[in-house]
């Protein structure tokens, strides 16, 4: 992590605002990079780009790898001359515009796909080859798709018996071949738009910071081809034991997450090489990493597969720095920052240590009257990144109206906010301009707010509340959200705190 001091925009792409059902990686978000830079921000955080779940979920995805559809850009496929202008009118989307509506938007890109894949000529077939031969996890993950296709979506474990060992369906692969090719297309146009996108950022002093999750579903072409890395019973196929987190501030039952753990002992025989190269693809397209659940590295929350909750689990080591060492002996660069939220331990604090990866400090948690705790500015270290709230987190209006009056009136204390308009929300809120203010003046290095906290938005317009599976993911900024950010402010506290 480097010595200059800076600020960044946590906003996911699918809450673009736009004619289409998501945000895509199209003229809005060059737009929205634009808008940083004019504002002195130099850090642009995303969610992950993966394929989301039925609850739109990007943290329990069908691939760690691949790129999620819905956030192609129909108008750049137009522009290139794969659609016709008929075709890109399909994609528009008549509904909410405040609102994600993955499914139209899955539906509608995987039709233009089909139609733009049916006109490619010989010369991007080639090059779609080429992507293919230099991203070894796409052909699984097509495979898998097609599959999923064939058997009317059922998990990969209900599948006929000659295709549930990816190794023995290898051998059937021919069969699928056209649609196979359909789908490694459908991720190089992803790749594609997300790399243009990327170029055009960093050319204008933007860096991307993606955000990986620790774990797979399931049901993903991750496990699918690499049964092996994973602990999965050989004969039930299923785990006995899968990943969550113990009771914490989010959650009185702790979060029963259902993910299958690794097989840390198979993985560091080979290498990690299934670790690594996640983390090559990951820095092909991000110049930071944010991995999600760092704990887990040093320890893992293992629950009984048959829970209903995620109180009865038990604490397994996990590959310590051992992974992180032969991610050394690869990589030159390792941009990482440590997601080390949730329940701590002296394992934890150590492998943050042996790494040297900043960890994460967010100002929400740090709201006790009778406390002194890590979460308060003026305990931040240097090499630390400090949040006004991840995605995770009830907006700082949203937390105000919901605190204590105690925890309210400690946390404007500490804000040196001094007025009694602190309910009042808007571009131009004082009480979240306070909050603000107070996570930028910290000594941490980066400094993040989510766009919802720049326009001072309610609870109503959080991301994602843990432990529930509705309603979540799904926010989205109107054009109107954005335009009325007041720039000259956030210019002006970048200035002042020098970020």
């Amino acid at each position: 992590m480097n010595n200059r001091r800076c600020g960044g925009v946590l906003m996911h792409i699918s809450s673009l605002p736009g004619k289409y059902a998501t945000g895509t990686m199209g003229k809005e978000a060059k737009a929205f990079a634009d808008s940083l830079r004019e504002m002195g921000f130099s850090l642009w955080q995303t969610l992950p780009l993966n394929p989301v779940d039925m609850s739109g979920s990007p943290y329990c995805s069908n691939s760690a790898f691949a790129g999620n559809i819905a956030l192609i850009d129909p108008y750049l496929l137009f522009e290139s001359g794969f659609i016709t202008e008929s075709e890109l009118k399909e994609n528009e989307y008549s509904g909410s515009r405040y609102i994600a509506n993955y499914s139209f938007a899955f539906e509608k890109r995987l039709l233009t796909l089909r139609r733009a894949f049916s006109r490619i000529d010989s010369d991007t077939k080639a090059i779609v080859d080429i992507f293919a031969s230099q991203n070894e996890w796409v052909l699984p993950y097509a495979y898998f798709m097609v599959l999923k296709d064939s058997f009317e979506l059922k998990p990969w474990w209900e599948w006929p018996e000659e295709y549930i060992k990816y190794e023995e369906a290898l051998k059937l692969k021919d069969k699928y071949k056209s649609e196979i090719d359909f789908y490694i297309f459908a991720q190089y146009i992803f790749f594609t738009q997300f790399r243009a996108l990327k170029e055009y950022a960093n050319s204008i002093g933007i860096e991307l910071m993606g955000d990986m999750p620790i774990y797979v579903s399931r049901d993903s072409a991750d496990l699918w081809a690499n049964r092996d890395e994973f602990q999965i019973n050989e004969k039930s196929l299923a785990p006995s034991f899968v990943a969550g987190v113990p009771p914490d501030y989010f959650s009185e039952d702790g979060q029963l997450w259902g993910n299958p753990l690794y097989d840390w002992k198979k993985m560091e025989n080979n290498g990690f090489r299934w670790w690594k190269n996640r983390l090559a693809h990951s820095l092909k397209l991000f110049d930071r990493i944010r991995i999600d659940h760092f704990r887990a590295f040093a320890s893992y929350w293992a629950v009984p597969a048959e829970s209903k909750t995620a109180k009865n689990g038990e604490w397994i080591d996990g590959p310590g720095i051992r992974l992180f060492e032969a991610f050394r002996d690869e990589f030159v660069n390792l941009p990482i920052i440590a997601e080390d939220l949730g329940t701590f331990g002296e394992d934890v604090i150590k492998l943050l240590s042996d790494t040297g990866f900043p960890g994460m400090r967010v100002i929400q948690f740090g709201f006790d009257p009778d406390g002194d705790s890590t979460h308060l500015p003026h305990n931040y270290p240097l090499n630390s990144v400090a949040y006004v709230g991840t995605h995770d987190n009830n907006t700082i209006l949203g937390w105000l109206w919901d605190a204590s009056e105690r925890e309210r009136a400690f946390a404007l204390r500490y804000c040196c906010f001094g007025g009694n308009n602190w309910g009042e929300g808007g571009h131009y809120s004082p009480s979240c301009r306070a909050v603000i203010e107070a996570v930028w003046r910290s000594s941490s290095k980066i400094a993040i707010v989510a766009v919802q906290d720049m326009c001072g938005y309610g609870k109503d317009a959080r991301m994602n509340i843990p432990g529930t599976s509705e309603e979540n993911w799904a926010f989205r900024i109107g054009e109107e959200g954005l335009a009325g950010i007041d720039k000259r402010y956030f210019a002006e506290i970048n200035w002042v705190y020098r970020r």
